[in-house]
């Protein structure tokens, strides 16, 4: 990823961080978007944030900005009310988003109407401060409508959250990540990310009420470290800009195993290992 002023090839437009200032191409080709401007038949960044094309269409999406979520999205939210057949989420977005009792499966993958005895053990479901693995089927003026329907989505156990700028997440076909450390991963779109134990997806499947079960599983000091290194390396992709994918994660678990954990976050060391980073997956690319 590039992040200084030269010019872009066509294939690199799209996966740069700007600042204000920062020349972004100088092809007569390319129109200019939000937080662009031209001059001398160049386009220049006016904010800092992400460079996005759409066809011949460059523009800049503010790193500061909220999350805008769009169908299909996988986010992670965190329940703050419980009403009326409905549960409001946080999202990280400018508006709650809704999940109704209609749309989650029941324990043990029952298929059935919601009936009044469902509405009034609700909490059983999801209570507030939970944390829920969701997907968005709908974005209205309302706010963003989600829905639980897959064995795969669920209550979040066993780890920690990690908040980032959404626009370091790309959308991609997978957001739920089993890393080789033993660690599982949920990136959510919205920039919330969980940071778990690994647990095999056969025990889901046999036990499907483990989905809506408030209790954390034996987590051995090893694998709280696991956890803890996650997270940092997660939390130091995020402040030095770099893109985070599982790939990124990682290089960067990969790059950080010469540190203690409670150092990686410091700023020389942080530095460094996303310097390393950047050049892996430069050489990836």
């Amino acid at each position: 990823m590039q992040t200084d002023n030269e010019f872009s090839t066509d294939a690199e437009l799209s996966s740069r961080i700007v600042t204000p200032g920062s020349a972004i191409t100088n092809d007569p080709m390319y129109m200019r978007g939000h937080g662009t401007f031209t001059e001398r038949d160049t386009i220049y960044s006016s904010v800092s944030g992400v460079v996005e094309r759409i066809n011949k269409l460059v523009s800049v999406r503010s790193l500061k900005q909220r999350y805008s979520g769009e169908v299909g999205d996988i986010v992670v939210g965190r329940i703050t009310e419980v009403g009326s057949k409905r549960w409001r989420v946080d999202v990280n977005s400018r508006q709650d988003g809704v999940l109704m009792l209609s749309s989650i499966n029941l324990p043990g993958g029952i298929l059935r109407r919601k009936s009044e005895s469902d509405e009034l053990q609700m909490r059983t479901f999801f209570a507030e401060g939970d944390l829920v693995f969701a997907e968005v089927q709908l974005n209205t003026p309302a706010g963003l409508s989600l829905h639980t329907r897959s064995i795969q989505y669920g209550k979040l156990r066993n780890g920690q959250l990690v908040t980032v700028f959404p626009q370091l997440v790309p959308r991609s076909r997978n957001h739920f990540h089993s890393l080789p450390c033993g660690v599982d991963v949920v990136i959510g779109v919205n920039g919330y990310i969980w940071v778990s134990k690994q647990i095999p997806a056969s025990k889901v499947e046999e036990n499907a009420e483990l989905i809506y079960s408030d209790k954390n599983d034996p987590i051995s000091d090893e694998e709280r470290e696991a956890i803890a290194r996650v997270a940092n390396c997660i939390n130091l992709l995020n402040r030095l800009y770099v893109k985070i994918t599982d790939v990124s994660i990682m290089y960067a678990y990969e790059e950080s195993l010469r540190h203690l954990v409670k150092n990686l976050l410091t700023k020389s060391v942080a530095v460094d290992l996303a310097h390393s980073v950047k050049a892996r997956l430069a050489q990836q690319s």
